[in-house]
């Protein structure tokens, strides 16, 4: 029986999974497998999906493993662009409506430098949040998750149940908290000076 043709020219084969892995917030991955392709692995954003270019040759589970790969690598990209305070607004409200029904309706949303012991507040009475500049660069998950923190503070103003409710929607809450946290405790390291040949 001849090969399928459309494989011996190297077209990509396509395969589009609804969820990515990990809850990385792009709301479908299609792989793309070639026959040309030989061991590089790429990715891009289309429109709301990510593609990822793999070898044909790959199996299941390194196909698996890269995909997970290449969503950080992309949202590291991402992360390195500084949003500006109008980007940032906007973010908020595509973070309110997907994850609060678009409930939580800041009346601002800006960057600030004064604002070193925390990484973001929000004044309900005013509909202000304000983010530390020190999230810049930092992943994008992390900047999302600061975010929705904020937006649940407009709709719950403490930290009880209900407000942990709100952020369970997130799915990636614990590790975007745990990034954070592992942030503080290096900061709280010590400075050793740097070795010196005596």
């Amino acid at each position: 029986m001849p090969a399928d043709p459309l494989q011996s020219a190297g077209t990509p084969q396509r395969r589009t999974t609804s969820q990515p892995p990990g809850g990385s917030g792009t709301s479908a991955i299609e792989v793309r497998r070639s026959t040309r392709r030989r061991r590089t692995v790429s990715a891009y954003r289309e429109g709301d999906r990510t593609v990822v270019l793999i070898p044909a040759r790959m199996s299941e589970a390194e196909e698996r493993r890269w995909v997970g790969v290449m969503l950080d690598k992309l949202a590291a990209q991402e992360s390195r662009r500084v949003l500006g305070d109008h980007e940032l607004a906007e973010r908020a409200a595509r973070l309110s409506a997907q994850y609060f029904q678009g409930r939580a309706r800041p009346a601002s949303v800006r960057w600030v430098t004064n604002q070193n012991t925390r990484w973001g507040s929000c004044t309900p009475a005013e509909g202000s949040i304000r983010l530390s500049h020190r999230l810049q660069g930092m992943p994008e998950y992390v900047v999302d998750y600061v975010l929705l923190h904020e937006l649940a503070h407009l709709l719950v103003p403490g930290h009880g149940p209900g407000f942990w409710r709100l952020l369970e929607a997130y799915p990636r809450t614990e590790r975007a908290r745990g990034y954070l946290e592992g942030v503080v405790a290096a900061d709280r390291l010590p400075h050793l000076p740097g070795a010196r040949g005596d």
